[in-house]
């Protein structure tokens, strides 16, 4: 769950909401007006690296910081003086322009094409509101450069969006938008935003009087906190992350989307993300650097001896300077005015050994040979050449091949010691697949009892599950006992708590309708799936409410409020409105974090046995997640309403507040069940991971999942293996991080003492969870886990399990 839903970012606590001189105020439809005060950027971008006259000097300091380079162009340098020229003074010129002229065309071809792209980008055309001649208005092609905030924008589906934008209105009824965020994580899910209700209805035109305020511009993407002041509401509508769309994002299946521009050009969340090209820098090069600072050193004392010595040697024949066979001191050939010959070149002894010793750096020179770099380059571009051409990196599936970036590290993929990997979408095809589930304490996981879903059904989820017959019995004719109520209530769970948005499309069946569920998370998409499976089918929803097919009759649910899943809390929840006007909060999460809400009071046998029906789903690699409900009474739901709708509307501070709103609310829950869901390794995955470890390349792989599904799926992705010794650091408190530690270092030297031969030694692995990583960090453990103990022992087999360290590492400011 914490890779799949990111990172909840920490704001300030502070409930001060923020001020016009402190947040970004921008007047819907009104550009002029917001830009009068403060001159927001505008929307053009540039990610070229020079400009016409930047390009010589940025390029050149660029190039010298290779020492190499700036050791060449001091000898040249010094072999332009007439008291120090050893070699003729183009020739030594020569090498280096070469060099320097062969890297400055390349640099200038990529940053042209850089250049081209940002013209092709800034130029292209978006449908901005504009006033016409009768008064009224109309949307006008405008090039992205001119687009400003403030201005109301109309995309279409399949473009791409011009800035950062709130929406005011999409072309669905019920105001939500889809958008692919591919550009911008990867990710190639499509992301639901919603336009607000009371913006849906209203012609854009008639918002000139709106007023947008927002937070000053940040690079979170997966955060935004704003209000919106509409004339005659008398209160603000909060707006946040589902209502807003970067740029870089495409629309599709959606018609068309019209929103108010609060993010230009630079300040976009895309953009402050665009760092430009990093700077790499081989392992092979940065060695060259340290080699040619030895050799330079070596250069030195050489130099400093042979000056020394010829200064020497000038003192002692001081007086048999003016006759001395191959020295100059006069120049016999030219007389001065007392008829006396001239100096030949001559300063003294002391600029004598001076010049000698700068003679000397020029004539040892090819202690660190220029040919050697020219040599690298072409070897770098013959590398390139033969990965690109090799015929068995090409993909099929895709019908790409190997695309080489940086000409300056491909040497470094020789080198490779360790991989560090995600699981979710990198091991894994990231395609969830509902499996089994625990209801009141009974598992439903025997797969000799599951089937296709049968029977006419009207509607029928576009991913096919395998129902338990036995299961689908007593849904249909169990409704008057506990556990068939408690059954209806599970999948009634699965079917609300989401943010998914149904597509419901023609089938091949005509009387039959087939739903697309589009939503963030895999795991939503398999668990809705699978309630439609069993007869509780999501087909429509708003932002309002949903509607829900229960075993061939409509309902209509009100959302009444919705808190996302965040890494802190690790669960979501959703309070629904029921048509017989009773009110019910649905929670599911991890265990983890669900089993301290639940009300272990109200059931402990069944609460054990969904505990260990938990570690049995997880030993087979599943993904579990827990839900629990509990009925509000009209007095709780009014206290929450009246809190949740003072932290949403709080610019400053509000995802502190939100999730003290939540913890609020969710406690004393009611355990309804579990469910396990599969997520397939891509195929190749345990091949390709055996193969590594017999290179003896270490891998190291992170998972959000239990400790008992990641070791699971080591197994099954060969990173694990029958003959392995298992080291688990799973602590739960200082001391106990402590001295697990300190018995994982005696177990390593035990083993370690068996053999000095490292192919003879007992392999081992180790699974260490995030809050033991947290205690060993904060504490100076650190040295002990790394060096030199634990972890270059384990060579080859050393892999990497943390639990949830994806949500504990980004609040330490770790990058994700």
């Amino acid at each position: 769950m914490a890779e799949d839903h990111g990172s909840s970012r920490h704001m300030s606590a502070s409930q001060k909401e923020l001020g016009d001189e402190d947040a970004r105020v921008v007047r819907v439809g009104d550009a002029a007006r917001t830009n009068e005060r403060l001159d927001f950027a505008g929307n053009a971008v540039r990610t070229a690296k020079y400009s016409p006259l930047t390009f010589l000097p940025r390029n050149l300091l660029e190039q010298f910081h290779r020492l190499a380079y700036v050791y060449f162009l001091v000898i040249a340098v010094l072999n332009q003086l007439p008291q120090l020229a050893v070699f003729g003074r183009g020739a030594s010129v020569m090498p280096l322009a070469f060099v320097l002229a062969v890297t400055a065309v390349k640099d200038a071809y990529e940053d042209w094409r850089r250049h081209r792209s940002d013209r092709a980008e800034n130029g292209r055309l978006a449908a901005v509101l504009s006033p016409d001649a009768a008064g009224g208005a109309q949307f006008l092609p405008t090039k992205w450069k001119h687009v400003r905030v403030g201005d109301v924008v109309r995309v279409v589906s399949d473009e791409s969006l011009p800035a950062d934008m709130v929406l005011l209105a999409t072309g669905e009824p019920t105001g939500v938008a889809y958008v692919q965020t591919l550009n911008l994580d990867g990710e190639s899910n499509l992301k639901t935003r919603y336009a607000k209700q009371e913006t849906l209805s209203t012609p854009p035109e008639r918002l000139a009087s709106a007023v947008i305020r927002c937070e000053r511009p940040n690079r979170n993407i997966y955060g935004f906190q704003a209000n919106l002041e509409l004339e005659g509401e008398s209160r603000r509508i909060p707006l946040g992350p589902s209502n807003i769309v970067l740029r870089g994002c495409e629309l599709k299946n959606t018609a068309w989307a019209v929103g108010v521009v609060v993010y230009a050009g630079r300040e976009t969340k895309a953009m402050l993300n665009n760092a430009g090209a990093p700077k790499k820098r081989s392992r092979l090069e940065t060695h060259m650097n340290r080699e040619t600072l030895f050799l330079s050193a070596i250069l030195v004392v050489l130099c400093t001896l042979v000056a020394a010595l010829s200064g020497v040697w000038l003192h002692t024949h001081e007086e048999e300077l003016e006759l001395a066979q191959f020295f100059h001191k006069k120049d016999y050939l030219k007389r001065d005015d007392n008829n006396d010959y001239e100096n030949y070149n001559y300063y003294g002894i002391a600029a004598q050994i001076v010049f000698i010793f700068l003679m000397a750096v020029i004539v040892f020179q090819i202690m660190i040979p220029i040919s050697l770099y020219i040599s690298m380059e072409l070897v770098r571009l013959g590398q390139a050449y033969f990965m690109i051409r090799d015929t068995k990196l090409f993909d099929e599936s895709s019908n790409t091949r190997f695309q080489c970036r940086a000409l300056n590290i491909n040497e470094d993929l020789g080198q490779i010691k360790c991989i560090f990997s995600d699981k979710t979408g990198t091991l894994t095809q990231n395609k969830m697949e509902f499996r089994c589930a625990n209801i009141d304490g009974v598992d439903y996981s025997d797969i000799a009892r599951q089937r296709p879903a049968e029977g006419d059904r009207i509607w029928a989820p576009k991913i096919s599950v395998n129902t338990d017959q036995e299961l689908v019995k007593l849904i249909r004719d169990g409704g008057d006992t506990e556990q068939g109520r408690q059954t209806r209530e599970f999948f009634l769970a699965l079917a609300t708590c989401n943010t998914i948005v149904p597509m419901v499309t023609d089938g091949p069946d005509p009387k039959k309708k087939v739903i697309d569920y589009q939503g963030e998370s895999p795991d939503e998409q398999a668990l809705v799936s699978a309630a439609a499976a069993y007869g509780f089918v999501l087909v429509e929803r708003t932002s309002g409410h949903i509607v829900i097919d229960v075993l061939g009759e409509k309902q209509r649910y009100d959302v009444l409020g919705l808190h996302e899943f965040d890494s802190d809390r690790k669960r979501m929840s959703v309070i629904i409105g029921c048509p017989d006007k009773s009110v019910k909060l649905f929670v599911k999460g991890a265990d983890s974090s669900m089993f301290e809400v639940i009300d272990k009071m109200l059931n402990s046998d069944v609460i054990q046995a969904t505990e260990k029906h938990l570690h049995s789903y997880s030993s087979l690699g599943l993904r579990t997640l827990v839900i629990g409900m509990r009925e509000l009474s009209q007095e709780e739901f009014q206290e929450w309403q009246m809190a949740y709708e003072k932290a949403s509307t709080a610019l400053l501070g509000r995802g502190n507040l939100l999730r003290g709103v939540a913890a609020d609310i969710e406690r004393n829950l009611r355990l309804l069940g579990a469910s396990g869901i599969e997520d397939k390794l891509q195929d190749g995955v345990p091949e390709a991971i055996e193969k590594l470890r017999e290179a003896g390349i270490k891998v190291w792989v992170l998972t959000g999942d239990k400790q008992e599904t990641a070791i699971s799926i080591g197994y099954s992705c060969k990173l694990l293996t029958r003959d392995m010794t298992q080291i688990v650091i799973n602590s739960r408190s200082r001391d106990s991080c402590r001295r697990s530690l300190d018995d994982a270092i005696t177990m390593v030297n035990k083993y370690q003492s068996f053999s000095t031969d490292p192919q003879l030694r007992v392999p081992l692995a180790l699974i260490i969870d995030g809050n033991s990583l947290v205690y060993i960090f904060d504490t100076d453990w650190e040295e002990k886990l790394l060096w030199p103990q634990i972890l270059p022992w384990v060579n080859s087999d050393f892999w990497f399990l943390c639990c949830w360290f994806m949500a504990i590492g980004t609040t330490r400011g770790w990058p994700t």
